[in-house]
């Protein structure tokens, strides 16, 4: 299991993400635009530099919702490889089916 904190923070990283999400993307365009005057894209870059560091998406990590483990993380199960097997073998898991010899 992984440190509360860390679970936490990530959390707290996923709800700044979304918070910021309408905000950062307008920026992002008008800083990307290159129809648009060249001081007025810097200010939008300066702007964008004052957001939190953690209101970046790229700053969260993908954990297990089982267990919390920050690696070996399916996506589309949002699980990790090991709480996945631990699953499978009880049977938790419809339509899984973990063979053993």
């Amino acid at each position: 299991m992984a440190k509360k904190s860390s679970i936490e923070k990530n959390d707290r990283r996923r709800k700044l993400a979304k918070q910021y999400s309408g905000r950062r993307s307008k920026l992002k365009a008008i800083a990307n635009d290159e129809s648009l005057p060249l001081e007025e894209r810097f200010q939008a870059r300066l702007k964008l530099a004052e957001l939190p560091r953690n209101s970046s998406p790229t700053r969260i990590r993908n954990r297990c919702e089982v267990t919390g483990r920050p690696r070996g993380v399916y996506r589309k199960l949002k699980m990790s490889r090991i709480a996945l097997r631990e699953l499978g073998s009880l049977g938790l898991i419809p339509g899984l089916v973990k063979s053993s010899w």
